[in-house]
């Protein structure tokens, strides 16, 4: 059964411009990096008080107001787009750090997922510049084409990389459906983050235990206080965006493989196919 565009949800209160600015923030710091001093170990404090503040924006009443199979949906797709593109990865002899990244931002929610992933594994600066490039391009792609093939507010939920590109993607009737469902895929970034730690070096134990604190109090916290905890943390995984891009060459970034580029069309392609396959069988 084709999956039906359905009625819309509660709506959620996620800021659809983040991951813009989030984007901008990393461009901005490529294009001034080299006149700046090292800013690493500001960066990677900012990269994890951000993640911490992103449980703000989750709660679990609303993630269970998808509806159970939608949630089974977002497991899968998830799980199949992660997994997947580590071994399209490997398969097309990437550097570990670049496909990691790769698969955390398709599979989950673009440039947030990469800023919180690249604290846990080995990856250079220029792995991370290239998944958000990746991101962004292929996450475009798929948010211009998915309404083109009519696609319903869950299909585009689970399938468009980026939380703006989703907003952009859905129709307006739909839009608090698409988003309902994207933030179910954000709730997965902590397994996600702990997954990737725990194969590394780098344990992620702290800052995850505070992202999941705060998405288990956010429904506590009154909207006066949580609209400008949301701009607080915007600005501060911009300010880590910005911190990482300059230390990235513009002279590397621009000389992105073609394997790169295929394996970001693969994921996207795995993480539509995979999304609309579940629904069809939820």
């Amino acid at each position: 059964m084709t999956p039906e565009r359905g009625t819309a949800y509660r709506k959620p209160s996620a800021r659809p411009r983040v991951d813009g600015v989030l984007i901008a923030a990393l461009v901005l710091g490529v294009l001034v990096g080299a006149r700046l001093p090292d800013l690493s170990g500001v960066t990677r404090k900012l990269l994890r008080t951000g993640v911490v503040l992103l449980g703000l924006q989750l709660s679990i009443p609303q993630l269970l107001a998808v509806g159970p199979g939608v949630l089974v949906a977002v497991l899968v797709t998830v799980s199949v787009t992660f997994f997947g593109t580590l071994w399209l990865g490997r398969r097309l002899r990437l550097p570990r750090g670049l496909y990691v990244l790769v698969a955390s931002g398709f599979s989950i929610c673009g440039a947030s997922a990469i800023a919180a992933v690249e604290g846990v594994v080995d990856r250079e600066d220029e792995h991370v510049a290239t998944s958000v490039a990746l991101v962004t391009l292929y996450g475009t792609l798929a948010m211009i084409a998915l309404p083109l093939l009519n696609a319903s507010p869950q299909w585009i939920g689970l399938s468009v990389h980026e939380v703006a590109q989703v907003a952009a993607a859905a129709p307006a009737s739909g839009l608090a459906t698409a988003m309902a469902v994207k933030l179910g895929r954000v709730a997965l970034l902590a397994p996600i983050v702990a997954f990737v730690g725990a194969r590394g070096s780098r344990p992620p134990l702290g800052f995850l235990l505070g992202f999941v604190a705060l998405m288990l109090v956010s429904p506590l916290i009154p909207a006066a206080v949580l609209d400008p905890a949301k701009t607080v943390t915007t600005v501060v995984l911009a300010a880590a965006l910005f911190g990482l891009g300059t230390s990235v060459r513009v002279e590397k970034l621009l000389r992105i493989s073609p394997r790169a580029l295929l394996l970001g069309l693969l994921s996207t392609l795995l993480v539509c196919g995979t999304g609309y396959l579940s629904l069809r069988m939820v």
